[in-house]
């Protein structure tokens, strides 16, 4: 992901010195300082706003709160025994790749983009590990958004022949797909010479802008794996009003005096008393079809907020090098944390819809206590 730079714009006020007025030009080192009759001074750097300021503290806890937070969530699985098992697994894929998104890559993307002149002063060598693993950690996060939606998708389309032991093989197949591919992707233009993510003349730090590369890695890194989510969430939509209809269709409403002597086979329906109150309760599949529709409605929202965080990024990373042509830095930058932000929100998407996880994490800390 290219380290687009929110560089600080220095501003000139006019102070009238008789017939002089202050003005700005840029130094050699990409400083900017302002004396009277336009002599610039090298080495001086303008003070941050109150704005830069602002922004880059809600940064620093965007990436704490990302750390900390799947973090948690890694603990979590390895602590829980219950949790040692599909589809927590891929979860624990999902949090690792988010933890060192927000550990390697986050950290020296905020030094880049406060660096003046936007300019990478760290050297080829961590230039490139920096590059690497943040194509390498930002794509396996997006595999593995989609390996949870084709989990979810075979759970509720094929319950019966998707037995615990086919859905374990399957999950540690796509967990080593994901990383597998993720490498391929990120270590390409290092193994094959694919364009240079370091230029040593203007000291810049970004993704190889080869437009080759740019289609390959876009495609491998977002548009695939995006087009098998939305595919995904189609069947699984289709799937769950199909269900859901077909249920309805099945329970009638019955008068009050009529006593019920033998249900249909897809609704069976079973009388249970709690306490005073006598009421109906759907048995069998009722349950399951509530887990389902849960599993269908988080996997919604996990496909929308991925989708809203990244494709602005990789629309501007795909059209930039085949146009050559550049958006302005400000936008790349928010383009690029915009897409950061997905390794934020993933956690909490999917613990926000799984009850157990907000019981283990009461339990961690009370054990803690």
């Amino acid at each position: 992901m290219e380290a687009a730079n929110l560089s600080v714009a220095a501003t000139a006020v006019a102070l009238p010195l008789g017939s002089e007025a202050c003005s700005i030009r840029p130094s050699p080192g990409g400083v900017v300082w302002s004396t009277p009759g336009g002599a610039a001074l090298p080495g001086r750097e303008p003070p941050f706003s109150v704005f830069t300021v602002l922004v880059v503290t809600l940064l620093v806890l965007l990436i704490a709160a990302t750390f900390l937070w799947n973090l948690l969530v890694l603990v979590t699985i390895l602590r829980v025994r219950a949790f040692h098992r599909v589809p927590h697994n891929l979860v624990a894929s999902t949090a690792v790749s988010d933890v060192l998104v927000a550990a390697l890559v986050m950290p020296l993307s905020l030094v880049s983009e406060l660096s003046a002149g936007r300019r990478w002063r760290l050297g080829r060598s961590l230039c490139h590990v920096w590059i690497s693993f943040d194509v390498l950690c930002c794509t396996a996060s997006i595999w593995n958004v989609a390996a949870i939606a084709l989990d979810r998708y075979w759970t509720i389309t094929r319950h019966l022949q998707y037995t615990l032991r086919t859905r374990r093989r399957a999950s540690a197949l796509m967990i080593a797909l994901t990383w597998a591919l993720s490498a391929l992707i990120a270590l390409a233009p290092l193994l094959f010479g694919w364009g240079e993510a370091y230029d040593a003349r203007h000291q810049r730090c970004q993704v190889s802008q080869e437009p080759s590369y740019a289609v390959f890695s876009t495609c491998g890194a977002f548009y695939l794996p995006l087009g098998v989510v939305l595919f995904v969430y189609w069947k699984i939509y289709k799937a769950a009003k199909f269900r859901f209809g077909r249920r309805r269709r099945a329970v009638l409403p019955l008068p009050a005096t009529v006593q019920v002597k033998e249900a249909p086979q897809e609704a069976e329906m079973v009388f249970t008393a709690r306490r005073p109150v006598v009421a109906f309760q759907m048995s069998g599949d009722s349950w399951r079809e509530q887990k389902e529709k849960r599993a269908a409605v988080m996997v919604g929202i996990l496909i929308g907020v991925f989708v809203l965080c990244w494709i602005p990024f990789f629309l501007a990373e795909l059209i930039s090098p085949l146009c050559a042509c550049s958006l302005p830095p400000i936008w790349k930058s928010i383009f690029l944390w915009l897409g950061y932000s997905n390794s934020f929100f993933n956690p909490l998407i999917y613990t926000a819809f799984n009850k157990n996880y907000n019981n283990a994490f009461r339990s961690l800390f009370s054990k803690q206590r």
